[in-house]
């Protein structure tokens, strides 16, 4: 599917086949992981209701055998198959998504904008805050530059406006530039043409836009990435929502084996047909619901952990209600 959503691009560019091959193959590992979880719902589902349509599910129960003892291998199998799929999304699929979209972007000649209009950065210390109505990353420079200087204690110190400032290789150097500083009684100021002040030693890449994607790193990276965000002053609840959905994504295999195991036999007729559908429709809202929380959270209408877990917390507590009075 990924081959044809980006066809006309790759035509449009005269991309070559082991090109657009190696894509989907560098994709593979993302597919596997997404397939994972409904593949285990259809299994577990089918297998379920082919017991119970077959009266099969009377002998076992008849023969000592609970329906919690039956099932507990299949919820087993889910927290092993949960641990795992964390284990084959960090080590694996992260990776080769990387890989897969440094690929395409080349494949296809798509340069992603690292320019930003209305930029604040405050350095690593926290003493030196830099606002700038627009950051040029292939000319690394700021226009309409305005610098705040705080001591130790947080009290001010100056103020710098600027037209503009260049990156020299090591700090900023401000052009047009009027400075206010407190010494203490008076508040002077100062008009410099040209202000060289090697403590302005804020990397350009700080003031780029973020092309980083949480989902092509690992769980320390996107710890890291969200705290750099703060640091900067950047907007971080998305990152750090999709930071959480890492962990809770990866228990995914134990909810919809849940779900199966709970709607398995709940119906005296169509057995098989109607608990793969109800199966189905269970794991559609939760998946729809997963994404609003998501929405609500990226959008700081809820917390981003709530945004992560609730939908999880909700499926997981109903599923054992429904295996508590699944019929036996």
């Amino acid at each position: 599917f990924d081959i044809f959503a980006n066809l006309w691009r790759y035509l449009a560019q005269d991309t070559g086949v082991p090109a657009i091959l190696h894509v989907a193959w560098l994709y593979l590992p993302k597919c596997l992981s997404y397939a994972l979880s409904p593949a285990l719902l259809f299994a577990c589902s089918y297998a379920l209701g082919l017991l119970y349509k077959n009266n099969e599910l009377i002998a076992i129960l008849g023969s000592g055998i609970s329906l919690n003892g039956l099932l507990a291998p299949l919820l087993l199998l889910g927290v092993v198959l949960s641990l795992a799929s964390y284990w084959f999304e960090e080590g694996v699929v992260i990776d080769s998504l990387r890989r897969k979209n440094e690929l395409y972007r080349s494949s296809v000649k798509l340069e992603l904008p690292l320019s930003r209009t209305n930029v604040t950065v405050t350095s690593a210390d926290g003493r030196i805050i830099y606002q700038a109505d627009f950051y040029d990353d292939k000319r690394q420079s700021l226009n309409g530059v305005l610098i705040l200087r705080r001591d130790a204690e947080g009290r001010f110190q100056e103020r710098v406006d600027a037209e503009r400032a260049s990156w020299n290789g090591q700090y900023w150097v401000l052009h047009g530039s009027r400075r206010y500083s407190w010494d203490g009684e008076l508040l002077r100021e100062a008009r410099i043409a040209q202000m060289d002040e090697k403590s302005l030693s804020e990397p350009p890449a700080t003031f780029r836009k973020s092309t980083r994607r949480v989902e092509e790193m690992g769980a320390a990276q996107a710890r890291l990435f969200v705290t750099q965000l703060r640091r900067a002053g950047l907007p971080f609840r998305e990152a750090l929502t999709e930071y959480y959905r890492k962990f809770f994504m990866a228990l995914n295999p134990l909810i919809v084996i849940l779900i199966a195991s709970g709607v398995g036999g709940r119906f005296r007729k169509n057995v098989l047909l109607l608990s793969l559908l109800a199966a189905l429709l269970l794991s559609v809202v939760y998946y729809v619901g997963q994404m609003i929380t998501l929405i609500l959270a990226k959008n700081a209408l809820i917390p981003p952990l709530a945004g992560a877990a609730l939908s999880f917390l909700v499926f997981l507590a109903g599923g054992l209600v429904i295996l508590r009075s699944a019929r036996t």
